[in-house]
Order: C-alpha cells, then structure tokens, then sequence
C-alpha cells in the first residue's frame, strides 16, 4: 500500500507540473484542466458487525486516489456529471490481537476471526496488526457548483456512487518472540471477502479542499463466508485534497 501511494503521489506530482506548463494561472490559482484529482484520506468502519468483529479506529485507515473528469450538464447550470477511476486503499485493524484466517470448515475461500497467539503461539508479542484491503474503483457523482460561472471556485457539493473490484487483500503482523526474534508476516489471501463492492457517497467543500463519506450497499464478505457469518457493510469518511 505504501508503495502504490507513493508512485500515484509522484505520477500526481508529475503530471500536475506539466499541465502547470501548458498552461499557466495566476498564483495561488488551479490550472485550467478539466476535472479533479482528489487524494481522500479518512477512517474505515464496519457497519451492522458482531461486538466481536471491533476495530481500531485509528488504525482503520482509507487513503483514496481518483481522477475524476467533469462533463458539464446545461450551459451555467452549476450542474456537471464527473466520471473517474482511481484506487481505494483501506485497512481494518481488529482489536484484542486478532485476525483473519481461512475457514477448513466453509472452504478456502473463507475466513475466520482467531487470536494471533493461535497461530504463531503463545510466548509472543504483536507489535503490529492489520488487514489490507485494495480495490480498483469507479466513482460517479452529480456535483452542484455554488458559482455558476467559475465551476473551479466557490462552494461545491456532490452525490454519487462508486463501484469497486478488490485486486489485493493481505494480512500484516509484526510479532516478537520470547527470545526477541521479530517477524513481520504478510499473507495475501481472498479470506471470503466480496470482490465486488458498491456503495453511495457524498462530497461537499471547495475546490481544494473537500469533506467526504461513503456508505456501502452490499457485504463486505461474500454470503457466509465471512467470520461468524457477519454481513457487515462499509462505512468511510474523511477529508480530501485536489491536487488539481
């Protein structure tokens, strides 16, 4: 995930000199380019989920990367259709030194939530503990700009959804044992999360700077697949930064 953010931050910071090159503002304004690119930074909760399913808050991270381009909708409506595609980068980190693990008992693709002394015994402590979870989203959104004649400034809010494809998901966990030996361990595995995920959100501010919430529609594990059969759902909010 660190990886991935910085090559998008660096593609970003490339591409935003270049277009800063072909066409020049004033200072402390936005290059004349058609749409946005938006870096979310936010939390991620779990809706409608067992007590035993809790997270930690600050631990449970979303870092969102869109590019979203802008169609206006009616000459000085305010009104514009802004298609994008970009990353939804999110962690989920369970309380009390637990994690996810394939289920023998519902198949491979499946998971289960155990103490991390479970598995790797219990003489040990856990200095680290989170599952990532990656996904390749499209965002759709109906924005509404305040100032009808500059889509670029003043007030803005906006409605929409999003539909992702989850393209990576691993646990990571740092441990240290009795003898001082540690280990970080990453394991990718499907852990009977849905691979499609859907959801409405909103976006309100101004041009630069922007407050954000996502609500999912559907589980985020698939059917049953999930531990104790949960049909928990997604919730994200945050803040956010156009880069341009």
């Amino acid at each position: 995930m660190k990886r991935l953010t910085l090559i998008c931050l660096l593609l970003a910071a490339t591409f935003h000199l270049q277009a800063q090159e072909r066409e020049r503002t004033p200072i402390g304004g936005r290059p004349n380019i058609k749409g946005d690119l938006f870096l979310d930074f936010g939390f991620n909760l779990l809706n409608n989920r067992p007590d035993e399913l809790n997270t930690r808050f600050i631990a449970s991270r979303v870092a969102n990367f869109y590019y979203q381009t802008q169609l206006p909708l009616g000459e000085n409506s305010g009104l514009t259709f802004n298609p994008g595609l970009g990353f939804g980068l999110e962690k989920l980190a369970f309380q009390d030194n637990q994690t996810l693990i394939p289920d023998p008992a519902k198949g491979t693709n499946s998971s289960q939530l155990v103490p991390i002394s479970d598995v790797y015994g219990e003489n040990i402590r856990v200095e680290g503990n989170t599952m990532a979870l990656n996904y390749f989203d499209i965002p759709l959104e109906i924005r509404y700009h305040a100032n009808k004649n500059d889509y670029n400034s003043g007030f803005r809010v906006a409605v929409g959804g999003k539909i992702g494809v989850l393209y990576n998901s691993h646990s990571k966990i740092s441990i240290t044992d009795s003898e001082g030996l540690t280990q970080k361990v990453k394991n990718s595995q499907d852990y009977g999360l849905n691979p499609i995920r859907y959801g409405v959100y909103t976006r309100l501010g101004f041009p630069g700077f922007n407050v954000w919430g996502y609500y999912g529609l559907n589980g985020l594990f698939d059917g049953d697949q999930g531990p104790f059969g949960t049909e928990a759902t997604q919730f994200n909010f945050g803040i956010s930064v156009a880069l341009f």
